[in-house]
């Protein structure tokens, strides 16, 4: 197996996005997932999501999934870089 292909987590710490804390590592990231809830956001963030996953004709949760998806997939190309 190439090392390319074995994910090794951010190389950096992730920003601090509302009530969402900047984390610096895969591991601190996924435990902050662990312990809350997406019910934890503000109604507006909830809102908006709800919104987004609508006009996209999927759940909030397919929505979410798929954005950290689209994320863990552009930390592993970055590092494949």
């Amino acid at each position: 197996m190439s090392d390319q292909s074995v994910y090794h987590g951010p190389a950096y710490t992730t920003e601090a996005h509302g009530s969402i804390p900047a984390s610096n590592s895969y591991e601190e990231e996924a435990n902050f997932w662990d312990t809350h809830s997406i019910t934890d956001l503000k109604a507006e963030t909830d809102h908006e999501l709800e919104a987004i996953a609508r006009a996209r004709v999927m759940k909030k949760a397919t929505l979410i999934r798929t954005w950290v998806l689209e994320r863990l997939r552009q930390d592993r190309n970055r590092h494949a870089s």
